[in-house]
């Protein structure tokens, strides 16, 4: 059977996709991108090969910028934790919660400047929430057109080095930010990823020449066997390593204490969104990871205990390292 031609009328493709999509390739829509679901390779192929070597993965991140004087007021206010002293050249994990204290959105907040951010946020309509509490404050927020790479696994600091124009940032710690060039193009890269493994991402100019940067980073990560592939196997590791993904694992439903992740909450600070909520919130986790020896659960698929309804999974596969199913589980 013939492929469905799509028409990307509210939504583009990846500057990279042209270096390396084929016509029957398996997309998704992800903030208005597409991204590369499965390309037709081998997904536990591409499994180990990220867990013993390295893997490129075209991603849908979507980085928005967040600057003026009172950048950092407007933060605080919009997510749950004291980003108050994130240094410049380091980044960390953040939520935004509605009033009701559901989780809105999670992502990497990163300090490029002394009043210059970029939050790198996941699946959802973020943007213009945030634009809208802006108003208060003497801050823009601003698309700056960037592109997402992720380079993960055991190998994958060494195709750092390789790849990048000059010397390695140092220190270059995990969640650290640097603004370097890889293959001659200006870019941002952060110790961070969406594997549990060791990794780096790579943020884009809005200019950014995208086949050119993607056969530089595989001609110049080959020697460490750098490969590429779908997000397929990327999406195994993820719920391997109990890495969340918003709007399927978390969302308005969940607190971040009900998601087990109240560490990224302060009470302390000053007033937030849904701080007053969050005061009074219920401190029982209800997302749990689990394991099924003999069967990969499905989306939705209920989960009993002692023959009562408890929960329903929210994201499951077969882990190929366990050799089992795992998944998260809203009980």
């Amino acid at each position: 059977m013939s492929q469905p031609t799509i028409r990307p009328h509210r939504f583009c493709a990846s500057p990279f996709m042209p270096a390396y999509l084929p016509s029957d390739a398996s997309v998704g829509i992800y903030n208005g991108r597409m991204y590369p679901w499965s390309i037709g390779d081998d997904v536990n192929e591409k499994y180990w090969h990220l867990r013993r070597a390295a893997m490129l993965y075209d991603v849908p991140e979507t980085p928005i910028e967040i600057t003026g004087a009172q950048a950092l007021q407007l933060l605080n206010y919009v997510f749950t934790r004291d980003v108050s002293t994130l240094r410049v050249g380091r980044a960390c994990y953040a939520i935004a919660c509605n009033p009701q204290g559901g989780i809105l959105m999670d992502g990497v907040l990163m300090r490029l400047g002394e009043n210059r951010y970029w939050y790198v946020m996941a699946h959802g309509p973020f943007e213009t929430w945030i634009r809208a509490h802006a108003m208060r404050f003497d801050a823009e927020i601003r698309d700056p057109g960037s592109w997402v790479l992720q380079v993960q696994g055991p190998r994958a600091l060494d195709i750092l080095a390789s790849v990048i124009d000059g010397a390695m940032p140092d220190p270059f710690n995990y969640f650290g930010v640097a603004e370097c060039r890889i293959g001659g193009q200006a870019v941002f890269v952060s110790r961070t990823g969406w594997t549990n493994e060791m990794g780096f991402e790579i943020y884009t100019g809005a200019d950014v020449d995208g086949p050119a940067l993607w056969r530089h980073l595989l001609a110049e990560g080959a020697p460490h066997e750098l490969g590429f592939g779908g997000l397929d196997s990327m999406g195994i590791r993820r719920i391997e390593g109990g890495i969340f993904d918003n709007g399927t694992d978390i969302d308005p439903d969940l607190t971040p204490y009900a998601a087990g992740l109240g560490q990224f909450v302060n009470l302390e600070k000053d007033d937030f969104v849904g701080r007053d909520a969050l005061a009074n919130a219920d401190r029982t986790v209800r997302l749990r990871g689990f394991v099924c020896s003999s069967i990969t659960p499905e989306r939705g698929e209920q989960v009993t205990c002692d023959g009562i309804e408890a929960g329903v999974v929210s994201s499951a596969t077969w882990s190929p390292q366990l050799d089992c199913g795992v998944g998260f589980a809203k009980l």
